[in-house]
């Protein structure tokens, strides 16, 4: 067990496997039904984020697209269980934050060094702490 310091935007403390974007999302661009990411040219493409741990860059495009995706994805239950993410816009704190999904920024430089895809990690938001199992 490995744990590293984040700064916290959106309480909560979930434990998950981690799947890892290095390109922005738009939640508008994944389906609903499944949570796979169906952009063209995506680095996501055909991977799901549902009820993982998403880490990723940051959000892209317009507010309304950004809220109602994610919207989308929690009326059939398949929205990310928590998100650690580089950059945060103002867009992807407030539906996370609205929606109840822990968020944080600002980790140890360290974590994206060692994390790998499938990692089972603990992202405890609220403590501003995560930890790789």
């Amino acid at each position: 067990m490995k744990k590293f310091s984040c700064h916290k935007i959106s309480d909560g403390k979930i434990e998950a496997e981690v799947t890892i974007s290095k390109d922005p999302i738009m939640f508008y661009l994944l389906e609903p039904e499944t949570g796979k990411m169906i952009e063209p040219n995506h680095d996501f493409k055909g991977k799901t984020m549902a009820g993982k741990i998403l880490l990723f860059p940051s959000g892209k495009g317009s507010s309304v697209v950004q809220a109602d995706g994610l919207f989308q994805l929690m009326k059939n239950d398949k929205q990310p269980a928590g998100m650690i993410v580089k950059h945060a816009e103002t867009v992807l704190v407030s539906s996370a934050i609205l929606f109840e999904i822990p968020l944080v920024d600002k980790v140890d430089p360290e974590f994206y060094e060692i994390i790998k895809e499938g990692d089972k990690i603990i992202l405890d938001a609220t403590n501003e702490e995560i930890t790789i199992l």
